[in-house]
């Protein structure tokens, strides 16, 4: 059997393929990332910031404490004020995952007529956020996020 001496070119060789490995790996990564979570809030952040202190102190002057649950295959909201629940026009609901927008899906929630909204929404465990915009009777845009952590 033939003696075996370990040289530069061996060296080098084991470098390029551990490093090949390495950056072969982050780019997947890195392309995985960007191409499941578009990472955007809103289409023009300079805009939006524009009107933000202002439509804060108005959502906020509202008083609205917002909850969300997950009984059996239904979503309940409650929506409630100092005086008790509120019935605000949900203009757009949308429940996803934290990560990616692969799950998202727009849900219609109905007043039950006394205290809570229910919308269909059979949830794998794990973490999910409601994107929530409503509109109060006085017209002031209400915008939340809620995070639900599903349990099963």
């Amino acid at each position: 059997m033939k003696d075996f001496k370990l040289t530069g070119w061996h060296v080098l060789a084991m470098f390029v393929a551990m490093f090949g490995v390495i950056i072969t790996v982050n780019m997947i990564l890195a392309f995985s990332a960007v191409k499941t979570f578009p990472g955007l809030e809103v289409k023009n952040s300079y805009v939006a910031s524009q009107s933000f202190d202002r439509d804060r102190e108005a959502q906020e002057a509202l008083g609205w404490t917002v909850s969300a649950n997950v009984d059996e295959d239904m979503l309940v909201l409650r929506i409630d004020d100092d005086l008790g629940p509120v019935a605000p026009e949900i203009t757009r609901a949308t429940l996803g995952r934290a990560t990616h927008v692969g799950d998202d899906r727009e849900l219609n929630f109905k007043f039950d007529g006394t205290a809570h909204f229910a919308g269909a929404a059979d949830l794998a465990p794990g973490n999910w956020n409601l994107r929530l915009t409503a509109v109060a009777e006085d017209g002031t845009r209400f915008q939340q996020r809620i995070i639900l952590r599903v349990k099963k």
